[in-house]
């Protein structure tokens, strides 16, 4: 019986279930895995890069992380052409904003207009949600740093520590039993993503060229975004005693 319900946005089945929204649900648990982690000096972004082929030129390229201006920062997981669309959205709102009040938009201010149009999509016929979900990382003056994780329904909240993609309940069980609420810095936050997308991806020897990282900390009093790059990885991947395996030529 619940099939008929299946193409219709708007219309919730006997159960008060929107079963396109579930649907968009289920596109991003089996997408590239993500995790953000909130630190006492900053905030950190971790993601699983995935090469469809080596002849790829991938040379600069953030598959997962999006810059959305100086002072936030998102990591996606589900459809990337869903999320071009979302960050698209977010620089403009964040621009407008900038240029209205001479100042940077606050982090929850911009998830919340994210978020309504997110919602606006579960609302109206002829419409489909989007199915990406958003990790938002930031810091402004009002809150200091910030992370919050965002849903296709527009629901959204903010967290210590959070992960999205496939296995993020497996990415969550290990975040609940080694985050420390108040006493994790940016070293140890780097050193618990890469044990997190260890777990996420199934291995004990990540390689660089498969991961993804960036973090937003405060210079000079003003936030700067970062994104590591290759080096910068097997250095961490090393201090985190995870040195990837040289393949043989």
């Amino acid at each position: 019986m619940s099939r008929r319900y299946d193409s219709h946005t708007t219309i919730f089945s006997p159960q008060g279930r929107l079963f396109q929204v579930e649907y968009a649900m289920e596109a991003i648990s089996k997408a590239g895995s993500a995790v953000a982690l909130l630190a006492s000096d900053g905030v950190l972004l971790a993601a699983e890069k995935r090469i469809t082929s080596k002849l790829l030129d991938i040379r600069g390229l953030a598959e997962k992380m999006y810059k959305i201006d100086d002072h936030v920062a998102v990591a996606v997981a589900g459809i990337t052409a869903d999320a071009n669309i979302l960050v698209n959205y977010a620089r403009l709102a964040a621009q407008r904003y900038r240029l209205a009040y001479q100042e940077p938009i606050p982090i929850e201010q911009l998830l919340h207009k994210i978020c309504d149009l997110k919602q606006g999509y579960t609302q109206f016929g002829g419409l489909r949600p989007f199915g990406v979900s958003f990790l938002v990382v930031g810091w402004d003056e009002h809150f200091g740093f910030q992370l919050y994780r965002s849903e296709p329904s527009g629901n959204y909240g903010g967290w210590k520590a959070a992960a999205i993609g496939n296995n993020s309940q497996n990415a969550d069980s290990v975040l609940k039993s080694d985050y420390k609420i108040g006493g994790t810095d940016m070293k140890m936050a780097k050193t618990l993503a890469v044990k997190v997308l260890a777990k996420m991806l199934d291995t004990t020897n990540p390689s660089a060229d498969k991961l993804e990282f960036s973090s937003i900390i405060l210079e000079k009093g003003k936030p700067v975004y970062k994104v590591f790059n290759k080096e910068d990885i097997k250095t961490l991947l090393k201090d985190s005693g995870m040195e990837e395996k040289k393949s043989a030529s």
